[in-house]
């Protein structure tokens, strides 16, 4: 995937290139770039997906707020880009849909806790309708 899009770099002390991989293509960047950059170097429209409608989305605001730079980086799914540096050899995908959580992802303590915070909170609402 050769690098698609005309953003006009600014001055920077890194000189040093790195490769990436996104949806298995090379591409170069800058040492320090982020994954979210990569993806926009790219031309990787749309990145993610959205749960609900299925409809696409990119890297937006890059520092962390917004949330729709989500990817799949190295086999690991919901992680937001823009707050990802880019390693030499690391596998970008876009991400599709919703996450996909297994059983295994949490503890039995976990489950165990959310169900009894769930569980108070409807005890207090059916003695206090106000809660």
């Amino acid at each position: 995937m050769p690098n698609a899009l005309p953003f006009k770099r600014l001055t920077t002390n890194s000189t040093e290139w790195i490769t990436v991989y996104i949806e298995g293509q090379p591409v170069k960047i800058r040492q320090g770039d982020s994954a979210a950059a990569a993806v926009l170097v790219a031309g990787l429209q749309p990145s993610r997906t959205t749960v609900v409608s299925g409809s696409g989305r990119a890297p937006y605001c890059m520092m962390g707020v917004c949330f729709e730079c989500l990817l799949k980086i190295d086999g690991v799914e919901n992680v937001q880009g823009c707050m990802t540096p880019a390693c030499d050899g690391m596998q970008i995908v876009s991400q599709q849909q919703a996450r996909q959580l297994n059983r295994t992802d949490f503890s039995d303590s976990d489950l165990s806790s959310a169900n009894l915070s769930n569980k108070n909170l409807t005890d207090k609402k059916n003695e206090d309708p106000s809660v």
